[in-house]
């Protein structure tokens, strides 16, 4: 399940933080690398599991890699959230008259 795939490359929070930088803008892993105490090469194992799960991609630009965030992937994303959108107010609804109930 593509959903999966997503919220289990964003359960950790350095995959976090690099795709919070990338929302910012394209950079390159080196430019991604700093302020962070990660080597190059954990750097790259968790770019390629953002990859895989469709949350960025690469665009490259002579010998470097840029990335970025993959607009399909949040797209995934919104459209998962959408589908409890229309759950959540009718069971506060419920909730709120349930709490009434016992008030009384």
């Amino acid at each position: 399940m593509i959903e999966q795939d997503i919220f289990r490359a964003l359960a950790d929070s350095t995959r976090r933080t690099i795709f919070e930088k990338l929302a910012n803008g394209s950079m390159n892993a080196t430019m991604l690398r700093q302020g962070m105490d990660i080597s190059q090469p954990a750097m790259s194992q968790h770019l390629a599991v953002l990859r895989a799960a469709g949350l960025v991609r690469e665009q490259k630009d002579g010998r470097f890699v840029n990335y970025e965030v993959d607009p399909g992937g949040l797209a995934l994303i919104a459209q998962w959230l959408a589908r409890y959108r229309a759950y959540w107010p009718a069971r506060i609804d419920d909730l709120k008259v349930l709490l009434k109930d016992m008030d009384q």
